[in-house]
């Protein structure tokens, strides 16, 4: 038998390689992670607030450093101010008062994975379930389903987005950063907030005593400035309301 080879076109051999890359692709990764990589319409990570209004934004990650959450919430409370807690499930698990306390005082919860996770060494369902974990507990100790994510470490890449985006959440990211977890004193963390404060600053802290200490030098000083402080949702729509007005004391 005679084998009769037929020439082929360049354009079907470049179709042809096209396909054979994407095979390739799908073989690699995980077919819905593959789906993430070739999806340009992910939305990027949240960094500011509005910056055409004159509103900063406290946003606190608890997963650890109870015995400050209610120093914390007295301030606060003190101060009229309302801000956003990123929560982890593990914590609100073990914690329902205090996180009923933060809703009944009139803060915002955010979504900050169930168990602290380095979630972009995670894949797309790891990344979702860590979501949806922490969003089921959260809700069936408050009600309230939470929109916002922030990742564990600050750590994610398209899939942690893709996960997030799937979910209906914008993940929240911080244009201040107090570092407050380096327990390196009450002076620093003041002076990382007050270097550069500006319009939609999404300033990040944890629950620690120097953050206890430091916290009403900081409102008072930002609000010396003409800046109102409040919640996530509030710096990125730049609206005001009674909470973000400073407190005569």
């Amino acid at each position: 038998m005679k084998i009769v080879f037929l020439p082929l076109k360049r354009s079907t051999i470049s179709q042809f390689l096209v396909i054979v890359f994407l095979c390739v692709l799908l073989f690699v990764f995980h077919k819905t992670e593959a789906i993430t990589v070739l999806n340009p319409t992910i939305e990027s990570p949240i960094y500011k607030g509005n910056q055409n209004y004159p509103i900063i934004a406290f946003e606190c990650n608890v997963v650890w450093g109870t015995e400050y959450v209610g120093p914390m919430l007295d301030i606060l409370n003190e101060y009229d101010i309302r801000i956003t807690f990123f929560i982890g499930g593990e914590w609100a698990r073990d914690n329902p008062k205090l996180l009923k306390r933060m809703v009944a005082e009139g803060h915002e919860l955010g979504n900050h994975g169930y168990s602290h996770k380095h979630h972009n060494n995670l894949n797309l369902e790891q990344n979702r379930k860590e979501i949806i974990d922490a969003e089921k507990v959260i809700e069936e100790i408050t009600g309230i389903k939470t929109c916002l994510f922030a990742p564990p470490y600050g750590e994610f890449n398209n899939i942690t987005l893709q996960a997030a985006n799937s979910l209906g959440y914008r993940t929240i990211m911080w244009s201040i950063d107090t570092i407050d977890w380096r327990r390196d004193g009450v002076d620093n963390i003041i002076n990382r907030v007050m270097k550069n404060p500006h319009n939609g600053a999404l300033v990040l802290m944890h629950p620690t005593a120097d953050t206890v200490t430091a916290l009403p030098i900081i409102i008072e000083r930002l609000q010396e400035q003409g800046y109102c402080i409040g919640s996530v949702s509030k710096a990125i729509a730049g609206t005001e309301d009674k909470n973000l007005h400073e407190k005569k004391r």
